[in-house]
Order: C-alpha cells, then structure tokens, then sequence
C-alpha cells in the first residue's frame, strides 16, 4: 500500500513537472478564482458595514419642553427603549445639543453671533431614536405622540423625516439583494473558468490515460496522480492568495480608511483570519481536486 502511494505522489509530482506550463497556467487560473472569491467575502463585509452606516443614519428625534426634567427625560427613555420596535435610544442633553452646534457652525459668524445675542441655551434636550426596520418608527412616533406624554414632548420629527428613512431602508435593502445576486454570480463565473483549464489540461493525459487502462490499471491507480497534480495546484495557489490579499489588505488599509474612517481593513483581516483562511484553502483544493475527479471520470467511463 505504501509503495502503491508512493508510485502515485511520484506520478503526480512527474505530470506536474512534466506540463510546467500549463502547470504554472492552471495555478495562475485557480489563484485568480480564489482570490476573486476573498476579494467577494472581504467586500461583503464592508458592504455590510456601509449598510449598517446607511441605516443607522435613519432615526427620528423626540424633543422635550423647556421645563422638562432631566428625571422625567430618563423616565421616557427607559420606557422607548424597553419598546420592541426600538434597536437603539441616545439622550442628547441641551448643553450636549449646544456644544454639537457650536461646533459643527463654529466657522459661520452670523450663527455665532446670534447664539450670543439670544444669551441663554435655546436648544431642547432630545432622545435619539433607531429602530429594527422601517416600518417600525410609526408605532414608535404613535407611542410617543399620545396623549400620556402631552406635558413632556414638544415635538416628535417622524412626519418630516419619514420620506428620507424610507427611501434609506429601500435603497439599501435593495443594495443588499443585489450583493447577493453578484457574489453568486462572480463566484460561479470563477468556479467554472477553474474547471475547465483544469479539465483541459487532463485532456493532454487522454492518450496516457488509455495505455494506462489497456495494460489494466485500476482506476484509483489512474485517477490518483491526477488527484495529487490537483493538490500541487491547490496548495501553490492557495499560498499566491493568500500572500496577495495579505498584500492587499496592508496597502488598501490607508485608503479605505480615509473613504470610511469608522472602518479598518486590516482590523477587519485580522478579525476573520482563520475564516479567510480556511475560505481560501478550502476552495484552492476544491478548485484543484473536484474538476480532475470530474474530467478524469469522463475519460475512465469511454
């Protein structure tokens, strides 16, 4: 069994050497299908995350009375936040509400000078609201807006906003859909290119194959060599890979960084390593092995 192994992963290594080119080619074509395949995994994620962004800038806010209390503002927090619909609730104080104006019109005189005029704080104190999906801001805005809180809101900005969170919630639902739609695509594309060069290059072997079946080869003899060809391949492209997205993410991290500033290629690499990893080695040998089992079949059973 030992010797029959070891004639197999010699043949292996042989048809590897001996078709060098195409060797180095299917490879080459491999590479470019995993690699095309972690480019789609990493840019989901931060697909998901520019999504996440999206939908967090849709809220509605709720401002108090001026004579509202800080207690009773806290009492109404706690009890949107226990709602279901509710994903998140941020309390904006009235000296936090000034401190964001001034400095976000802090280079524009006309404000500046009639914050000063105006002499005291005229902001409301306010309660920043995020919901699980679109649909659910109108029983939060309802909630809000009956009559047990008369004395305490005066104001809820759901109506005013409401064009804007919809139109975020369908564009990125259907953002998200179309993510799909293409990582499927781009993934099947790059799969099949893998089969066929793989497929292509055992056809060269076909003469081969059928002297090897004539002087009564058995199958697994026949098939083996090709199955470690497929190895070789996948290992040399896995390890191309995942040296270039390593590459990849260390350069682009910069970049990236600049366009989103919340976001961290690198960060992001680290944190799925062994997921990119195993991603990467599991298709480099399922592109390597599955298209030689699939062509070399074809050639047993004529």
């Amino acid at each position: 069994m030992a010797t029959l192994l070891k004639r197999i992963l010699k043949m292996g290594v042989v048809n590897f050497k001996r078709q060098m080119n195409l060797s180095f080619a299917t490879c080459f074509i491999i590479a470019i299908a995993v690699l095309l395949i972690s480019s789609l995994f990493l840019s989901q994620n931060i697909f998901n995350f520019l999504l996440t962004e999206a939908r967090a800038k849709a809220d509605i806010s709720v401002f108090f009375n001026q004579e509202c209390s800080e207690e009773e503002i806290f009492i109404v927090k706690d009890e949107v936040a226990s709602l279901p619909e509710v994903e998140e609730v941020i309390c904006v104080s009235k000296q936090e509400a000034l401190e964001e104006f001034i400095e976000r019109h802090k280079d524009e005189d006309d404000l500046m000078n009639s914050l000063v005029e105006v002499g005291s704080n005229p902001f409301l104190a306010s309660l920043s609201i995020r919901a699980f999906d679109a649909v659910n801001y109108e029983k939060i805005a309802n909630f809000l807006e009956g009559e047990r809180f008369d004395d305490l809101i005066a104001k809820v900005d759901y109506h005013k906003r409401k064009p804007v969170i919809d139109k975020i919630f369908q564009a990125t639902a259907f953002l998200e859909n179309a993510g799909i739609i293409v990582f499927a695509v781009f993934a099947l594309v790059s799969i099949l290119v893998s089969f066929n060069t793989i497929r292509l290059a055992i056809y060269n072997h076909k003469e081969e194959i059928k002297i090897m079946r004539l002087v009564g080869a058995s199958n697994n003899f026949i098939r083996g060599p090709f199955i470690v060809q497929g190895i070789i391949c996948g290992l040399i492209s896995f390890a191309i890979s995942f040296l270039l997205v390593l590459l990849a993410c260390v350069l682009l991290t910069s970049p990236v960084s600049s366009f989103f500033s919340d976001f961290s290629l690198f960060d992001f690499y680290k944190a799925s390593f062994w997921n990119l990893f195993l991603i990467q080695l599991f298709c480099s040998l399922a592109l390597g092995i599955t298209p030689s089992l699939i062509a070399i079949r074809k050639h047993l059973d004529s």
